[in-house]
């Protein structure tokens, strides 16, 4: 980044409330936001308070690749840290912490894996959600039809349109889905979670002194108690461009987190 002068950030079009674009097309959120206060911290580091700031939009598909080849210093967006990707790119302390479930129709009574047996389901291409479902659908000889989804939009309008009975996929972001949706209440979304998802922004591989930095701040922000106002912002108040409120309480599972921050990709730790 000295060297260059520049800092790239990798950011979602339409991952509502953590990485969007908002009316203006600039990419705001809450994974932006703390990328922001990591940014402010690297200028801080190196005594160059011009760094540029390079925003790079990217996909489920390309987020990971993109850190893994360099491309990318921080991915400010909705990924699971999960020590298969490990394998190839690093991530910081947990950001949030989400589950599992399934958004259908409420006419079409499903609440459990099992009553998709035999149905069209559908997930976001290269989530841990539709990993989830393959191996599921494997393990429990389920014989559902599993469709793939460009994005979490695509993916819904397959249940929208009765292409898929259900979408698996991460619950704040199926609730993102329904809050702009006029017809949200013809939706339900499942009680029962199937997995825990702890998200992390991420990082380039064998790269300790720059997490070093990205965790330091974010420990920062949660020892000085700054993450729930951040928190308070982008999920129980309005948000640009359409004034949605999520009006969700920050879990108790993530409140353990703020006060022990960890990095584990574990999602028994977080149980």
């Amino acid at each position: 980044m000295r060297d260059t002068g520049v800092i790239v950030l990798g950011h979602r079009l339409s991952s509502v409330p953590f990485s969007y674009l908002d009316a203006k097309l600039k990419p705001v959120g809450y994974s932006m936001d703390l990328c922001w206060r990591v940014v402010d911290q690297v200028r801080k580091r190196l005594d160059m308070p011009d760094l540029e700031v390079k925003l790079i939009a990217v996909t489920s598909a390309t987020r990971m690749p993109l850190v893994a080849n360099g491309t990318v210093d921080l991915e400010c967006g909705v990924t699971t840290n999960t020590a298969e990707r490990q394998r190839n790119q690093s991530f910081s302390i947990t950001t949030f912490l989400a589950e599992s479930r399934l958004l259908s129709r409420r006419e079409e009574g499903v609440r459990t894996l099992d009553d998709l047996r035999g149905k069209p389901v559908v997930s976001t291409i290269a989530t841990t959600s539709i990993q989830y479902l393959h191996h599921v659908n494997q393990s429990r000889k389920l014989d559902m039809k599993i469709l793939v989804g460009l994005d979490d939009t695509d993916a819904f309008r397959h249940v929208q349109t009765g292409r898929a009975v259900a979408f698996a996929m991460d619950d704040v972001l199926l609730r993102s889905l329904l809050a702009g949706s006029p017809q949200s209440a013809e939706y339900v979304i499942s009680d029962e979670a199937y997995s825990v998802e702890p998200y992390a922004i991420g990082l380039p591989r064998d790269d300790a002194p720059f997490k070093a930095l990205v965790d330091g701040v974010l420990t920062d922000l949660y020892r000085r108690g700054e993450i729930f106002t951040i928190y308070q912002r982008w999920f129980q108040s309005p948000v640009p461009p359409k004034g949605l409120n999520l009006q969700q309480p920050m879990s108790e599972a993530f409140k353990r987190v703020i006060a022990k921050p960890t990095d584990s990709p574990d999602p028994a730790h977080y149980r």
